[in-house]
């Protein structure tokens, strides 16, 4: 295992993927061209931070919605772990499988981590917001999950208004 190298910031454009959501089926990060993507790479599933911050974006998906933004949850687990897990919460946007970590190690945040003295490579909790151009719009690095969802949706409320015509 290795480091990631890559080091995104905002203005970038987000790099492409292509990886098997909750069913098998394979979701695009093009599927979503004109849209903005809210991004979050997390951990695992079933694991109590990553269900508090799946349920939190699951509750404000109409919000999100409204600033023409889908969510989107990557980690390393498998298809049939994502799919116990959206069935377990009722997630209702896509989980996507990205177990060989290559889409991860794309957005820099496959990185060594240490946990009671040991040392061990991971995700490190992370947010993208890609605009509708495919663009970093904004990066949420080491997230803390208590009150993300909604510092998320002040984020799109801001380009939202950066968005208006004088």
């Amino acid at each position: 295992m290795t480091s990631s190298t890559a080091r995104l910031t905002v203005g970038d454009p987000a790099p492409p993927f292509a990886l098997n959501d909750a069913t098998g089926q394979t979701v695009r990060l093009a599927d979503f061209a004109g849209q903005r993507v809210v991004l979050y790479f997390y951990p695992r599933d079933n694991t109590p931070g990553c269900t508090r911050e799946a349920c939190a974006f699951n509750a404000v998906r109409d919000e999100l919605a409204t600033h023409k933004a889908q969510v989107i949850g990557i980690s390393p687990d498998s298809v049939t772990s994502h799919e116990k897990f959206a069935a377990k919460f009722e997630l209702a946007f896509p989980l996507l499988s990205d177990p060989e970590h290559v889409v991860a190690e794309q957005y820099g945040v496959w990185q060594e981590k240490k946990n009671y003295g040991r040392t061990y490579f991971g995700i490190v909790r992370t947010t993208f917001i890609i605009d509708e151009q495919g663009r970093i719009a904004r990066i949420f690095p080491n997230v803390k999950v208590e009150g993300h969802a909604a510092q998320v949706l002040r984020a799109l409320a801001e380009m939202d208004q950066k968005a208006k015509p004088e």
